[in-house]
């Protein structure tokens, strides 16, 4: 049987799955319920394994990582992101890398959409206000007829574009890669700015991504533009978002994604009026989980027949 290390299930989502039994009656398991926490504690965990199953993308596959595992042949990962994972050195080591593009497009586009919903009515703040007995009112946005600005047109990205044109929203749309979509009218990333009501983020993070949005877009956008972010937290400069949202353009932000997560609860975000938090959950619905959980296990065994 093949050896294969699950080394960060925390908090736990595959070993309460359907997916797990069948794993461990095809595989000779190392399962770990905690975050390694630090590259050595990786290493230990995966030194005598064929495939790595990750489920935490705070597991940094690194040089240092693939060159003391010699044994690995494969990391398969549950999600899309690969920004953890040194595919340069992966590849050097002879590792092969998979992933799960796709199975989590929809649970994704929803969140968003929630958080634009929550956002624009503002309503985990008339939740509270409601609550205390306070009748607050009209101060709602509606987005029938608004500009919905998609960055990134990948399979999160055109789900949510379906969505926004499905409640009225006018949409535009901009990729790093339109040579991929033939026939697709692509707007100029600069006019995008300028010209949409919600700008909605839906890239991978790599080093063209990382502090895409800072400052000088930010002071591009129209006033009282919403940002919603359920791609990574490093797309986004976290200095320049809080200096949006606190003097101008920016009225609010949704955000499933954090530059450090878990976000500390003492973090500058967290006090801000106009803004609706999420814990990189978007992707999560019991649908989605099975799905990608099925297929990143699916990749294993594709990649690495049982023995």
């Amino acid at each position: 049987m093949p050896r294969i290390c699950i080394p960060d299930d925390y908090p736990p989502v595959l070993a309460p799955s359907a997916v797990f039994p069948a794993l461990q009656s095809r595989a000779q398991l190392d399962y770990y319920d905690t975050l390694p926490g630090t590259e050595d504690a990786l290493i230990a965990r995966i030194a005598d394994a064929e495939a790595a199953l990750n489920i935490r993308s705070s597991s940094f596959f690194t040089e240092r990582v693939f060159a003391a595992c010699p044994q690995l042949r494969l990391v398969s990962i549950w999600g899309t992101g690969t920004d953890h994972v040194d595919l340069a050195s992966a590849a050097r080591h002879n590792v092969a890398v998979a992933n799960t593009p796709g199975v989590s497009a929809r649970s994704i586009a929803e969140h968003t959409l929630a958080l634009l919903f929550a956002v624009a009515r503002r309503i985990p703040h008339m939740d509270a206000a409601t609550r205390r007995g306070v009748w607050e009112r009209g101060q709602s946005i509606e987005l029938y007829g608004k500009t919905a600005g998609i960055l990134g047109y990948g399979a999160v990205g055109r789900e949510f574009a379906r969505l926004a044109l499905g409640i009225g929203m006018k949409v535009i749309t901009w990729t790093m890669h339109p040579e991929h979509y033939a026939g697709v009218p692509f707007t100029d990333l600069d006019d995008l700015y300028r010209a949409a009501d919600v700008v909605s983020v839906h890239l991978r993070l790599s080093p063209e991504t990382r502090s895409f949005i800072a400052a000088p877009q930010f002071a591009s956008m129209k006033p009282g533009a919403i940002l919603i972010n359920t791609a990574r937290g490093a797309i986004v400069d976290e200095p320049s978002l809080l200096h949006a949202l606190s003097t101008g353009p920016l009225a609010a932000a949704g955000l499933d994604v954090f530059a450090h997560e878990p976000l500390p609860p003492t973090h500058p975000l967290t006090t801000l009026p106009n803004v609706v938090l999420t814990p990189h959950c978007a992707g999560i619905t019991p649908e989605a989980l099975q799905a990608g959980l099925q297929m990143a296990v699916d990749n294993i065994w594709k990649f690495l027949p049982p023995h």
